[in-house]
């Protein structure tokens, strides 16, 4: 179990001084590169490398002027370096730094995610182990169905968010990328391996083609999949909260020592952490959309995806972050209840059964509309009547020419609605 958020981490990769970071990262590099190639004095690169610094409080006072965060930074790191940052930025147009750095926050972020991804698989396998054998009510539509359990229940999530690692290590993958190719994409003032030194020594991967910019496809990839694990995460949430009602009430997130669940009602034990996640999954949707619409970029590049990307990139991950993280603390700590399964699987007064019914009427060779017949007959009694299904159909003339009544007990054996769960954990290695 996490015991403490990785979020400080989270807001570390997002913060500005961590992407002022990146950017002189991007830009060594690239003097590296240059030096590698003749073009920067040795003794220049040295200097570089020992003096290049930038001062926050500088950089926004500049900004001030000159309305461009990357010339600002610039002008920053000059003023640390001397003469010699003539050579920084050499042949370069911002995103080649701004994108190639945002990748590598991206990168970063998706590994915290990844690990989180993988936490809550691990949680959720161990709950479901545990409760392999917890019968509860299966319900489709909100109506009872048939019997599942809830050790079931649970590896349909985890099956689900092992699918999400898959998706995330994909986005990862995609975004791990950077461009060092000039204003339009072409490296008119750039030597191509200066990009390939650059993406190397950062682990990204060179674009195979880029304008002036990474194609927001990518970034759109990475946002979508955010947006897929929120919606697992929130399908999960909504679950434990009408598990959690008080007309069902078979499980309850953590109620901490001293939590209090209203200001009015002392009783009160509310799903507050499962609403929660439910509604940033929202928040994290939007972001998404936005994420789409930033691909759609006029020519070789407009700036209209620069300040949406400014909220949705640091936004999305640190929610996400802390969704997975609040999500494995309620999975830890769920609260089930057995017995209050077991009398709801009771009230539907045998009415589950009528699925066994139906096709065991089949095998004596009737018609599948003759047997449907028959067992919806003596469900709808049930239904008004209150009794069980299985005294109707001991009652039930059609029923009772077909079926024995050691066939009728059996068929009424909850435990044939589950000889098959283990084929299902075996496929975890349950």
């Amino acid at each position: 179990m996490i015991d403490r958020y990785t979020l400080p981490k989270m807001r570390e990769i997002w913060s500005e001084e961590n992407k002022f970071r990146k950017w002189l990262e991007v830009e060594i590099a690239a003097c590296e590169a240059w030096a590698s190639l003749g073009k920067i004095p040795r003794e220049a690169l040295a200097k570089i490398k020992r003096k290049a610094s930038f001062d926050i409080g500088r950089i926004n006072e500049i900004e001030k002027e000159t309305a461009h965060d990357l010339i600002a930074f610039l002008t920053s790191v000059a003023e640390k370096v001397g003469p010699e940052s003539r050579f920084i930025h050499m042949g370069m147009t911002s995103y080649d730094v701004e994108d190639t750095a945002r990748s590598m926050q991206m990168r970063d972020a998706a590994d915290l995610i990844i690990k989180d991804i993988e936490e809550v698989i691990k949680i959720i396998k161990r709950r479901a182990k545990e409760e392999k054998d917890t019968i509860m009510m299966g319900r489709t539509h909100g109506v009872h169905a048939e019997p599942v359990t809830f050790g079931l229940k649970l590896l349909v999530w985890a099956a689900e968010m092992e699918r999400n690692l898959v998706r995330m290590k994909h986005a990862q993958e995609t975004i791990s990328a950077g461009k060092i190719s000039g204003a339009v994409g072409t490296y008119a003032n750039l030597d191509p391996r200066v990009e390939e030194y650059v993406c190397k020594k950062l682990k990204l991967k060179p674009s195979p083609a880029s304008t002036q910019v990474l194609q927001r496809d990518r970034h759109a990839e990475y946002l979508t999949t955010l947006a897929v694990i929120a919606g697992s995460l929130e399908q999960f949430a909504t679950e434990i909260r009408n598990l959690q009602r008080t007309e069902i009430w078979e499980v309850e997130e953590p109620f901490g020592k001293g939590q209090k669940g209203s200001s009015a009602m002392p009783h009160k034990k509310n799903p507050i952490t499962c609403e929660r996640i439910a509604g940033l999954a929202r928040v994290i949707r939007g972001n998404a959309v936005a994420g789409l619409e930033n691909v759609a970029l006029w020519h070789e590049r407009d700036i209209t995806h620069s300040s949406v990307e400014r909220i949705i990139l640091p936004d999305s991950c640190t929610l996400i972050d802390y969704m997975l993280q609040q999500f494995a603390r309620v999975m830890d700590g769920l609260v089930v209840f057995p017995q209050n399964m077991r009398k709801n699987i009771e009230r539907s007064f045998g009415l589950t059964f009528s699925q066994k019914l139906l096709l065991a009427l089949t095998d004596k060779g009737l018609t599948r509309e003759e047997a449907y017949k028959i067992v919806q007959t003596a469900a709808m009694k049930a239904r008004g009547s209150g009794k069980n299904l299985k005294d109707e159909i001991f009652e039930s003339r059609d029923a009772m020419k077909h079926l024995s009544k050691e066939e009728i007990e059996h068929i009424f054996d909850i435990r044939n609605h589950l000889k098959n769960i283990n084929v299902v954990f075996r496929r975890f290695g349950l």
